[in-house]
């Protein structure tokens, strides 16, 4: 049963895209969702914190990059992953 790029992660590129910046910044984004919500329920766990802050900083470098080389695909994705910028 094969899946085309748009039924697993509508930011691939093409079928084998694995490493873009949109598929690293859209799988960054549910990591730090995740943590997020984990964090709300643990106050006081602060490696997790600290690794949200690595996460958080890690995306935002992605997204200058994508920025200044693609600026319509920047636009496109922050509209379709609903962040703040």
């Amino acid at each position: 049963m094969t899946e085309t790029a748009t039924e697993t992660n509508p930011y691939q590129l093409h079928a084998n895209d694995t490493g873009s910046s949109d598929v690293q910044v859209a799988k960054l984004t549910e990591r730090i969702n995740h943590l997020t919500q984990h964090l709300g329920d643990h106050k006081k766990d602060f490696s997790s914190r600290r690794g949200l802050l690595k996460l958080v900083a890690r995306r935002r470098k992605l997204l200058d990059y994508l920025n200044s080389t693609s600026p319509e695909r920047y636009t496109s994705l922050i509209k379709a992953l609903k962040l703040r910028r």
